[in-house]
């Protein structure tokens, strides 16, 4: 017969050991939350500054025809011009047909990339080799996903392959999460 007394008895974790991991966890969703707030109002004030500095203070300015003033502190308040520019994922073709039929279009700028993958190495040479015996400048961009960097790092650790962590910039550890 199994004795489920003494067996939980062994399985038992002390009530003081998940007190503190309970407080623990508490202060952790505490800490989430306070970021979350001071998040939101970072925001909002950034948004409030941006109506001030863009909006308020150089229109009031204008209304009195003035471009700046000395504050009695010392700081000095100057409205200057500033330029800002997106266009519209929507309106791209139609913005760049524009400045092509304006004879505006050097400042649009083509980029032509080949994706190779795993083998492939030897076609992407021949390809380089190519475009730079008919005249094109090719530029050449290696680069691992970092996703898929994370993947190989958890993959070698998790089958006990050592390699240079520094190199990779790898960091092993544990993480809780904690859920609502």
């Amino acid at each position: 017969m199994i004795d489920f007394e003494k067996d939980a008895d062994a399985l038992k974790i002390q009530d003081d050991d998940i007190k503190g991991i309970s407080a623990l966890a508490k202060r952790a969703k505490e800490i989430a939350a306070e970021v979350a707030d001071l998040e939101a109002v970072l925001k909002e004030r950034k948004n409030a500054f941006r109506k001030l500095s863009e909006e308020a203070i150089p229109e009031a300015l204008a209304q009195t025809g003035m471009t700046g003033f000395t504050m009695e502190d010392g700081s000095k308040v100057e409205v200057k011009p500033f330029y800002s520019a997106s266009i519209p994922a929507a309106r791209k073709a139609e913005a760049f047909e524009w400045l092509r039929d304006h004879g505006m279009d050097d400042i649009i700028k083509n980029t032509v990339s080949v994706r190779f993958g795993r083998g492939e190495d030897e076609l992407c040479s021949r390809l380089l080799e190519l475009l730079g015996m008919q005249g094109y400048p090719v530029e050449q961009a290696e680069k691992i996903e970092p996703m898929t960097l994370k993947a190989w790092v958890k993959e070698q650790v998790e089958r006990g392959n050592e390699f240079p962590t520094e190199l990779f910039g790898a960091f092993i550890g544990q993480k809780a999460t904690i859920k609502s």
